[in-house]
């Protein structure tokens, strides 16, 4: 059925902007620049600049608290953590959870472009749940993003342990990239998703009208005779 082949066009370029924004989602939790803080007192944290991120908090440091080979200071983050805030725990559930439907948004429109090319039947199902569940995968990740965004605008503290060598409060705080990249990755999972639910089957006009018998041109075979001519 090659005339399927010109219907999804689109569909395939918004394929390629989907598994860019899924990778892009992973991109995003991975970083650890998610609010970046500015502290006044650099007698620990010499930089004078402090990343906190969905999993692990870090700053460079010359102090004397790691080895002479180090000049990184990270400490991990965990969900069950008292002191973990609500945003940075949303973020932890949220953001692998966006990538767990991600892949499947992805699985279902490649399945649904292998229909296509394939010229099978039922793709515009297989193409909604794509969209879906890709729409799903911006939501879930562009929540977590919001707020931890909400958070740096509002120049809200987290209460870290002493262990963390973290102060109580930063001087000021700026939104890091891992905040920038997983709110362009949604953008372009929503922009993808609606491609994907806009496909429509092209409808497939008849040749000739009922009634009308067409004769082929061509020299007649008399040793073939038919019962139904024209």
């Amino acid at each position: 059925m090659p005339f399927l082949l010109h219907t999804a066009h689109a569909q395939l370029l918004a394929l390629w902007i989907s598994v860019l924004g899924w990778i892009l989602i992973m991109v995003s939790l991975g970083t650890v620049e998610w609010r970046i803080w500015e502290v006044s007192d650099i007698s620990i944290i010499t930089s004078g600049i402090a990343w906190v991120g969905v999993w692990r908090v870090c700053f460079h440091s010359h102090a004397p608290i790691l080895s002479t080979n180090q000049i990184m200071f990270c400490q991990r983050i965990h969900l069950w953590e008292s002191f973990t805030p609500p945003e940075i725990a949303s973020a932890q559930v949220l953001m692998i959870v966006s990538i767990i439907l991600g892949f499947l948004g992805n699985a279902c429109v490649i399945f649904a472009l292998r229909k296509v090319y394939f010229g099978f039947s039922s793709i515009i199902p297989a193409f909604f749940a794509g969209g879906v569940l890709l729409i799903l995968t911006a939501s879930s990740a562009l929540i977590p993003v919001c707020w931890n965004l909400s958070s740096v605008v509002n120049n809200y503290t987290v209460f870290f342990p002493e262990s963390f060598l973290m102060p109580s409060a930063p001087l000021s705080q700026s939104v890091g990239p891992g905040i920038i990249v997983g709110f362009f990755a949604s953008v372009l999972l929503v922009f993808s998703g609606l491609v994907f639910l806009s496909y429509r089957s092209p409808k497939v006009k008849p040749i000739g009208h009922p009634g009308i018998c067409l004769k082929q041109q061509g020299i007649d075979n008399p040793a073939f005779q038919t019962h139904n001519e024209c």
